[in-house]
C-alpha cells in the first residue's frame, strides 16, 4: 500500500512571497497526522496543494499514490476537505444540508437520505436534524461541517484548524469524532495551532515554521528533543531576569526562555540532576528563587525552543 501522503521538496510561491520553501513529508495510511505551526507557517497552503486546489511550483506531491498535478481527478475522488469555516447553507436544516452534500457526491436520493441520518446520529445531531443551520451553535456547526465531509467515506480526510473558535466542551467533542473517524480506517491530516489538540490526537507531528518542516516525530520524541525535563523558575527579583537567563542559556541544551510572567523563566534539562545544577548556579550568583517546578515539556515549550516564538502569531496564512 502506498503512503497516504508523500511530499518531496514542495515549493509554493505567491509573487515575491515564498509560502512553502521545500516541504518533505510522509504520512502512512490509517493514522492521524498533525501539522503544527503558527498562522502564516504554511499549513493551509500545504493542505490546498494536497487537495489539488493549488498547483505546486516545484517538488513531487503524491496523495494515495496519485500525483496531485497529473492525476488530480483521481486524488479528488478519494479525499475530503473540511476547511476552517463552515461551508453549509444557513437556510437549510441539518438533515437537508447533509442530503444535499450526498447528492452532490452522486448518491441516489434514498442513499443520500439514509447516509445523512446515519451521520446525524454519529455526530449526536439527530435532535437538531430539522432545525435550520442558522439556529446551530458554533460547536454544532463544526460537527455538521465535518459530517458533510464524510457523506461518502473518504480514504483521506483533511481537517484544517477543525476546532478554531470552539469552546472547550465542543473542542473535546470534535476530538472524539476525529478519533472515531480514524478508527474506521480513514487517514486524517490535521492542521492546528493548538498544542493540546496536537498532543491529544496526532500519532505523529510535523512542526512547520516559515514554510519549512523544522521537526518531525511523535509528541514524545519532539518533547525529548529539547531535554527530558522542563524547569520552571520564578525569581524573587524580576529585575534579575536578564542575568538569570544569561546564566541558564549557557547551561541548558535548548537555552532559557521567558514566559508570560515577567518574573519567570523555563529551561530544559536532560535529567533531574541537571535541573538541580541549574538551580545551584542561580543560588551561587545570588539570584533568589521563590518557586520552581520540574515536569515533562509541553508541546508549546517544544515549539518555543525550536522556533524562538510561540505557536500563534498575528500573521495570516498566504492562500492566494
Amino acid at each position: 500500500m502506498p503512503p497516504a501522503i508523500e511530499i518531496a521538496g514542495l515549493v509554493k510561491r505567491f509573487g515575491a512571497t515564498t509560502a512553502l520553501a521545500g516541504i518533505d513529508l510522509r504520512v502512512e495510511p490509517g493514522m492521524i497526522y498533525g501539522l503544527l505551526g503558527p498562522n502564516g507557517a504554511g499549513k493551509t497552503t500545504t493542505i490546498r496543494v494536497l487537495a489539488t486546489l493549488l498547483r505546486p511550483d516545484a517538488g513531487e506531491v503524491r496523495v494515495l499514490g496519485c500525483d496531485v498535478v497529473r492525476e488530480a481527478a483521481a486524488v479528488r475522488a478519494q479525499i475530503s476537505l473540511t476547511g476552517q469555516y463552515a461551508s453549509l447553507d444557513e437556510d437549510l436544516t441539518g438533515l437537508e444540508n447533509l442530503i444535499l452534500v450526498g447528492r452532490l457526491f452522486g448518491l441516489p436520493w434514498r442513499a443520500a437520505r439514509a447516509r445523512a441520518r446515519e451521520l446525524l446520529e454519529l455526530f449526536d445531531l439527530t435532535a437538531s436534524a430539522q432545525a435550520r443551520l442558522s439556529a446551530y451553535s458554533g460547536g454544532m456547526r463544526r460537527r455538521l461541517d465535518i459530517a458533510a465531509g464524510l457523506a461518502v467515506p473518504p480514504k483521506l480526510l483533511f481537517l484544517d484548524e477543525p476546532t478554531t473558535g470552539l469552546d472547550p466542551r465542543s473542542r473535546v467533542q470534535v476530538w472524539e469524532m476525529v478519533r472515531e473517524i480514524a478508527a474506521g480506517g480513514t487517514t486524517v491530516l490535521l492542521t492546528t495551532q493548538y498544542m493540546e489538540e496536537a498532543d491529544r490526537l496526532a500519532q505523529r507531528l510535523a512542526v512547520i515554521d516559515q514554510g519549512r518542516v523544522i521537526a518531525e516525530g511523535t509528541a514524545r520524541e519532539l518533547k525529548a528533543s529539547v531535554g527530558g525535563q522542563t524547569l520552571h523558575v520564578r525569581l524573587a527579583d524580576p529585575s534579575r531576569l536578564p542575568q538569570a537567563r544569561a546564566l541558564l542559556d549557557g547551561n541548558s541544551p535548548a537555552g532559557a526562555q521567558p514566559v508570560q510572567r515577567e518574573d519567570m523563566l523555563i529551561a530544559h534539562a536532560a535529567h533531574v540532576d541537571d535541573a538541580t545544577a541549574l538551580l545551584a548556579r542561580l543560588g551561587a550568583a545570588g539570584i533568589d528563587v521563590t518557586w520552581f517546578s520540574l515536569a515533562e515539556p509541553t508541546l508549546d515549550e517544544v515549539f518555543f525552543a525550536l522556533t524562538g516564538h510561540g505557536a500563534v502569531t498575528d500573521e495570516s496564512e498566504v492562500t492566494e
